[in-house]
């Protein structure tokens, strides 16, 4: 993790990295001591081995459980069986007495996935391990992201989804405190809230929507910008391949397939874009019926005025 990462973990968690140590009660409980730098105080921390049964998913957990399965989750299942238990803990709130399950997952879904199917297939030893912390709703969620941030387990589509929806429940809609707040840019951001806004019908051109990547969306706006109802058009048509295709018939449409069918629909078969480079350091670009110029923001105005020129000398000449 890097040094960016521990610096978000410090400031959600202050005190959670400490040694445990085994409890006398028999269901082996584990403690941790925390120096608080403040006060000076000591604070002990108990994990708990509990029935993953008697754990929920937060609501706002930034993985989709329903997309975890015995494949994608085979390789902590192995090493769970393989080490005799769960080694790290997972982070859990304490919900309300007498309403159903006794803790929500804010860290932790897939370990609670593989606990429950080794449970589940006759290793009924296995218990899930977690903390109880006391977080607000945003901390819960700047930890989650922190947490998986790094993870090539969790899609881009599902960090997407998460950060759309947080933007409005914690930070009112303002991207630059959400960017503030989670330690990225601004930039970083604004490309994983516009994978999160793609149409559905997009959505339902892929494959799996865990294979939607971030880069994808970025190939894709252009041609949403220049012929959004061709593109709509042919990614429904994808779709349709892609539902009969896991009802057994044929084969999925691969994502680079996708991509370049999704970009023949804007353009047609000629290149997507020819660029020309005009005087004034200018550089025109064709973009179907659409034409986009460029220039660097050092330009002088002269350059830019002479540019332009040659533009509409051009363009009114035909």
């Amino acid at each position: 993790m890097s040094k960016r990462h521990d610096a978000i973990f410090d400031d959600v968690l202050k005190d959670l990295s400490a040694q445990p140590a085994a409890d006398k009660a028999g269901a082996r409980f584990l403690k941790r001591t925390n120096a608080l730098a403040d006060s000076g105080e000591r604070e002990e921390k108990v994990l708990r081995w509990v029935d993953p049964a008697s754990c929920v998913m937060w609501a706002r957990h930034n993985r989709a459980y329903d997309l975890l399965t015995e494949d994608n989750c085979r390789d902590l299942i192995d090493s769970l069986k393989a080490q005799g238990q769960q080694e790290f803990p997972a982070i859990v709130r304490k919900l309300p007495p007498g309403q159903g399950p006794e803790y929500e997952v804010i860290c932790g879904a897939r370990r609670h996935f593989a606990v429950s199917w080794l449970r589940a297939n006759n290793y009924s030893q296995f218990r899930y391990l977690i903390e109880v912390r006391d977080l607000t709703d945003e901390e819960a969620f700047r930890l989650a992201d922190i947490e998986n941030r790094d993870r090539a387990d969790l899609s881009d589509y599902e960090r997407a989804c998460d950060y759309l929806q947080a933007l409005d429940i914690y930070y009112g809609g303002k991207q630059k405190t959400m960017a503030a707040r989670l330690e990225v840019s601004e930039a970083w951001l604004s490309r994983y809230l516009h994978l999160a806004r793609l149409p559905k019908a997009i959505l339902d051109a892929f494959p799996q929507l865990t294979e939607i990547r971030e880069l994808h969306a970025r190939s894709i706006r252009p041609l949403l910008q220049d012929a959004e109802g061709k593109v709509l058009a042919e990614a429904a048509a994808i779709a349709q391949e892609q539902a009969q295709a896991r009802a057994g018939q044929g084969s999925p449409v691969p994502v680079p397939k996708v991509l370049a069918r999704l970009k023949a629909a804007a353009y047609g078969s000629k290149p997507a874009a020819e660029k020309q480079l005009l005087a004034g350091a200018l550089t025109i670009e064709h973009r179907g019926r659409k034409v986009r110029l460029e220039f660097p923001d050092s330009i002088s105005e002269a350059d830019l005025r002479a540019g332009f020129e040659s533009y509409l000398a051009g363009h009114f000449q035909k």
